[in-house]
């Protein structure tokens, strides 16, 4: 049973800078002053919790965790994702930084996203391709924007 592994950032982070946390602020406060005068002064506190839950979670730096690819599963960090659990896979090497792109059956968690280094494409594709389907997958499209907007 050999494995492959690696270890990677858990995603992307871009620092934000002040003016970020000022349009987030500018924003949540319009959104919520505007639930006040339309009484609902229920989703203007929703609306101001998830946004400082939100602005913490955007300024906390990702961690490292280890990748592992073995003849059971794919390991995230301390997540196990079993082939059976897995519909599909696709690399995705376009970007600046390959990742894998692993069409999973749950319904809330259709996409897992795992990031490629120390390791060769080829590697990780020998290793998959032995397990799952290859089919080409596109990242989310809200994942997409949220990135574009610093998330």
């Amino acid at each position: 049973m050999e494995k492959l592994s690696w270890h990677t950032v858990e995603y992307l982070h871009r620092e934000k800078t002040a003016d970020w946390y000022w349009i987030v602020a500018i924003v949540t406060i319009s959104i919520a002053l505007i639930s006040i005068i339309l009484n609902n002064v229920i989703f203007a506190i929703l609306i101001m919790v998830s946004s400082f839950t939100l602005s913490l979670f955007a300024s906390k730096k990702p961690i490292i965790i280890e990748i592992v690819i073995d003849d059971l599963g794919i390991t995230v960090g301390r997540t196990r994702y079993v082939y059976g659990n897995i519909e599909s896979f696709w690399i995705e090497t376009r970007e600046i930084h390959p990742k894998i792109l692993l069409k999973s059956k749950k319904v809330f968690s259709p996409f897992i996203v795992i990031f490629i280094e120390d390791v060769t494409v080829e590697q990780v594709h020998a290793k998959l391709s032995g397990h799952l389907p290859e089919e080409e997958h596109t990242e989310p499209l809200f994942e997409k924007i949220l990135f574009y907007f610093g998330f």
